[in-house]
């Protein structure tokens, strides 16, 4: 098996140097940068199967690189890194389209495990969500294509994470029929533990806000309570 590239983004040196030690020891090959101006550099020249991006950076916070590099559609895995534990900044980390996050104090063995599980989740995303049989299906204005993996409106791709497509991949497969968390976990995320559950949730605020005219009275994804969601296609 090859081994995990991790870019370590993080201002204090110490921490820095320990974590590309560590993952070193590991078997994981690490670059790091101090910084976003360095971090962006570095994926300009090199590919990286994860990022450990610390959320309180000089100049732009690790919040709004988050954005950047999703907008840009990367979906490199990110784990943000940071000392906020509080829900609403775990939130915010998921919203900005993190895929993990780890508040400090930390153990480092934790971080690799992490490190793992998000380069799994996106190894077997494919595996999971594909649907080689299914034609394009109209929402509306907007026509999903399975093949090519993509989001369009009137010939224009709309911008949408990765983990949301894995989610509506996932249910437009499975028309009318509710769909667990459980389920839509391993199918976007890879994985089923209790934060990916909790997660679910916001993936699919993310993707409503993409899909639907009015998110907060969805037409496509419907919430089935007690279980999960359920795709509501047109009727054409």
């Amino acid at each position: 098996m090859a081994s995990i590239k991790v870019l370590v983004v993080e201002d204090d040196p110490r921490l820095r140097s320990m974590l590309r030690r560590y993952l070193n020891e590991h078997g994981m090959v690490v670059g790091d940068a101090a910084d976003g101006d360095h971090m962006q550099r570095l994926l300009l020249r090199e590919h990286f199967d994860c990022i450990v991006l610390d959320l309180m950076l000089p100049g732009r916070d690790g919040f709004a690189l988050c954005r950047a590099l999703r907008a840009e559609g990367s979906n490199i895995p990110v784990i943000m890194l940071t000392a906020k534990g509080a829900l609403a900044d775990k939130i915010a980390g998921l919203e900005s389209g993190a895929d993990d996050y780890l508040a400090k104090p930390f153990e480092p063995d934790e971080l690799v495990a992490r490190i793992r599980a998000v380069v799994r989740r996106l190894n077997v995303q494919a595996q999971l969500t594909a649907a080689p049989d299914l034609g394009q299906v109209r929402l509306g204005d907007l026509v999903v294509d399975p093949v090519a993996r993509r989001l369009m409106r009137g010939g224009s791709v709309v911008p949408i994470g990765d983990r949301e497509y894995a989610l509506l991949d996932c249910l437009i497969s499975h028309p009318r029929k509710p769909l667990s968390r459980e389920h839509l976990a391993v199918a976007a995320l890879g994985d089923r533990d209790r934060a990916s559950l909790r997660s679910i949730d916001v993936y699919v605020h993310r993707l409503r806000r993409s899909i639907e005219v009015d998110p907060r009275h969805p037409r496509y994804i419907q919430r089935v309570w007690g279980v999960g969601y359920v795709f509501i296609p047109d009727p054409s």
